[in-house]
């Protein structure tokens, strides 16, 4: 699920068909260590910058036709090349990345929403990509479900990204609750935050619905996985509800209840 350490990137579990899971798999190694250069660590920015640049390098060697010089571009050319993979959706990754090491605030949804169309969204068509089927409307119910995915974990680490200086709570809404930035630092609760909460998870909420009906259009297994997904996101906004937005005290995750709670509601998608 994309609620901790690995939040948007979905992992190859044994609903995958096994003939890509090691797809799967290349294509998050490539997310995960990108994300980790622009997000893990006390490096200065330029140094992240440089280590993100480099691997926009490995990718212009790629498109060239040339042999990469470290192993996890190797397989990633391999994978690229196997199932055709559009290489603009790992630029739009990098660029996501880069950005979050040098923009910390967001001034409203739309700006929020163009990050998560970079940072999130690729990796949702690239797995279609996989499965062809990139039909129009199959891609944005993708783009909606990776959003919300991300704005669920967004949400739900309010606390954590705050000791990254980063506030991706739009400033325009925390100006119409009346909540300031010293709430988040003082860790303060109240009932505009609570409120301020419910409006954001309201609105996850209805993007994660609008995205759900692609579990109908993906073979087997596959649409188990996305249900799984889907559910999940859907069951960490519940969470978050049901502590009234206290995510200072009360970081909401999935126990193994939960899992059985999936499952339950897996079966009536």
């Amino acid at each position: 699920m994309p609620v901790d350490h690995y939040e948007n990137f979905p992992v190859a579990s044994l609903l995958v068909p096994a003939r890509l899971r090691r797809p799967i798999e290349v294509i998050y190694h490539f997310a995960r260590s990108a994300d980790d250069i622009a997000d893990e660590g006390d490096a200065p920015a330029e140094e992240r910058l440089a280590g993100l640049a480099s691997y926009q390098a490995q990718l212009d060697r790629i498109e060239a036709g040339q042999t990469p010089e470290t192993p996890l571009f190797v397989d990633l050319a391999s994978v690229i090349a196997q199932h055709q993979l559009p290489v603009p959706l790992f630029r739009d990754l990098l660029n996501a990345f880069a950005q979050d090491v040098v923009k910390k605030r967001y001034a409203d949804f739309d700006e929020v929403l163009d990050y998560c169309r970079r940072s999130a969204n690729p990796v949702g068509r690239l797995v279609l990509h996989l499965f062809e089927r990139t039909e129009p409307h199959q891609l944005k119910q993708s783009d909606a479900i990776c959003s919300a995915l991300q704005l669920a974990n967004f949400w739900q680490d309010i606390a954590i990204d705050w000791t990254k200086d980063r506030v991706y709570l739009p400033q325009c809404d925390l100006a119409r609750f009346d909540i300031s930035e010293n709430d988040i630092a003082s860790q303060r609760w109240s009932e505009n935050w609570a409120k301020l909460i419910d409006f954001q998870i309201e609105r996850t909420r209805q993007m994660m619905l609008a995205g759900a009906p692609l579990v109908h259009n993906l073979p087997g297994r596959m649409g188990w996985e996305i249900r799984f997904t889907v559910q999940g996101g859907l069951r960490i906004l519940e969470r978050t509800q049901h502590v009234r937005g206290d995510i200072f005290r009360h970081r909401p995750k999935l126990g193994p209840w939960d899992w059985l709670v999936l499952a339950g509601r897996s079966l009536t998608m």
